[in-house]
């Protein structure tokens, strides 16, 4: 009988971590009351990542060896680049989905993501990639800078035998706030948290998940997994203890590592939940903001498969154990666009994007797709009418050739102090693919001197540069070395 649920999912947690003790020790003098929250560390995106970067990253994680594409993507987050761009069309088209696949943007909620979810599973005879990202903007020195945490998860749902088998899902609304952030305050204004607690939890939770339960016909007291997405863990109690299920049940928070990542934590926190569980354990999912949404699944026996086929270092526990510490919290307000820094002259320049360009060369640069010469054999970037083979120069013989997926090594590199990078220095040099194909492109996620000749690096789909006076991101692909962790 085929059932309904997750085929497959993924996760992303960028590398770098800023310790909690270092940002106490930075602003301390002006908010002593963040010493309560100096411990652990927090996931922060790099100034090349945004949400669309890290969505993407998750999705294609979770889309790895799926065989057919999606019918839909959604993308949810509440903090996406474009206002009036479809955030969800630039995923697409990284992934190099084919043009008839329907996208969407969702926003609005920190239940963003399982409002996505909810939307995808109304069809239950179509597959859809459902993901979510974050990067929230915080004030300096304030406690939701503590607290949040820069992450994506995907989710493919489709029917078939998936790793997890969709039960159902609930929802209720409630238009109560505990934070809102307009375009005007550009951050977070977060209201008492006793007022959330014993108002909002209250109203929202219950009124969703219970009549969800009970159509589903799972007692409460029969959930081995319990997501509760909340950055304090009074909070997820609470929540346990309002549903009547074993606070014992809760799922990790993440929080000492991760921090909270936004409309994406119930999804990495699923991603978590999923890489240990045992086939039978019944997991409640949840989101909580301006109301309550739920997703109830009983884990299946091909988890054991998904988790096998999965390349090392994809396990949230593996991305979490190769976090890269970084105790300058300068350097941090850098990458958030915390603080401005003067980059000199030579990031005095127009860098414009030439958007009929732009489109002509959509799939060269989001789908990083050149050619293949069917006469020769000979991969090239980008692909053109003729074969760059001198021996062949065969002309009108390409045929696509996605280099985005392929594994690579560096065949040569310089670490350029003097050009213009906001985290310098910036690292480019000579590319070359497994298969064939030699590509000069920019590198990332390299500290200084850690680049070296015939390192493999793998393609990661980042922001080449802003333009700060249009707030136009332009994206490409940078090669990232490959860490080669194995898997929690």
């Amino acid at each position: 009988m085929t059932a309904f649920g997750i085929l497959s999912y993924g996760a992303y947690v960028p590398r770098k971590r800023l310790s909690r003790k270092a940002l106490f020790e930075a602003v301390g003098w002006a908010q002593p009351s963040l010493k309560s929250l100096a411990k652990g560390e927090r996931a922060f995106a790099g100034w090349d990542e945004d949400a669309v970067t890290m969505g993407l990253e998750a999705g294609r994680r979770a889309v790895e060896g799926s065989g057919a594409p999606p019918a839909s993507l959604l993308f949810a987050s509440t903090t996406a680049p474009f206002l009036d761009r479809q955030n969800a069309g630039v995923v697409a088209a990284a992934l190099d989905l084919p043009k008839p696949t329907h996208c969407a943007d969702l926003a609005g909620s920190q239940r963003a993501a399982l409002s996505a979810l909810a939307a995808a599973a109304r069809d239950r005879s179509a597959t859809s990639l459902v993901v979510a990202a974050d990067r929230r903007p915080t004030k300096p020195a304030s406690v939701m800078e503590a607290l949040s945490g820069d992450g994506a998860g995907a989710l493919l749902l489709g029917p078939g035998a998936p790793c997890a088998e969709l039960l159902g899902t609930g929802a209720a609304y409630s238009d109560f706030v505990d934070h809102y952030r307009t375009e005007a305050s550009h951050t977070d204004y977060v209201l008492e948290e006793r007022w959330f607690r014993e108002i909002g939890l209250a109203d929202a939770a219950p009124a969703a998940i219970a009549p969800l339960l009970e159509r589903c016909g799972v007692a409460a007291e029969a959930v081995d997994h319990l997501i509760a997405p909340l950055p304090n863990p009074a909070l997820a109690r609470a929540v346990a203890n309002l549903l009547d299920i074993d606070p014992d049940k809760l799922a990790d928070s993440l929080f000492d590592r991760l921090g909270h990542a936004g409309a994406a934590h119930p999804f990495v926190m699923l991603a978590n939940v999923l890489d240990t569980a045992e086939p039978g354990d019944i997991v409640l999912m949840t989101a909580i903001g301006q109301g309550c949404e739920a997703a109830l699944f009983r884990v299946a026996d091909a988890i054991g498969e998904h988790r096998a086929a999965r390349r090392a270092g994809r396990s949230v526990e593996a991305q979490l154990e190769d976090g890269a510490s970084e105790e300058n919290y300068v350097r941090f307000l850098a990458a958030h666009g915390g603080v401005d820094i003067d980059w000199g002259m030579r990031a005095e320049r127009d860098n414009r994007t030439a958007q009929t360009v732009a489109f002509n060369k959509s799939r060269d640069l989001y789908g990083f797709v050149g050619g293949l010469c069917r006469a020769c054999g000979t991969a090239q970037f980008p692909k053109s009418r003729r074969c760059v083979n001198p021996d062949c120069a065969a002309l009108d013989a390409q045929t696509d050739y996605r280099f985005a997926d392929r594994g690579a090594a560096i065949k040569s590199f310089t670490e350029d102090w003097l050009a213009f990078t906001r985290e310098p220095p910036l690292v480019y040099g000579n590319v070359s693919f497994d298969g064939g194909g030699n590509v000069f492109m920019e590198m990332t996620d390299f500290a200084p001197g850690e680049a070296s000749i015939g390192a493999e690096v793998e393609m990661r789909f980042r922001i080449k540069d802003i333009d700060a006076a249009r707030g136009f991101h332009r994206y490409f692909w940078k090669a990232a070395p490959v860490r080669g962790g194995a898997d929690g």
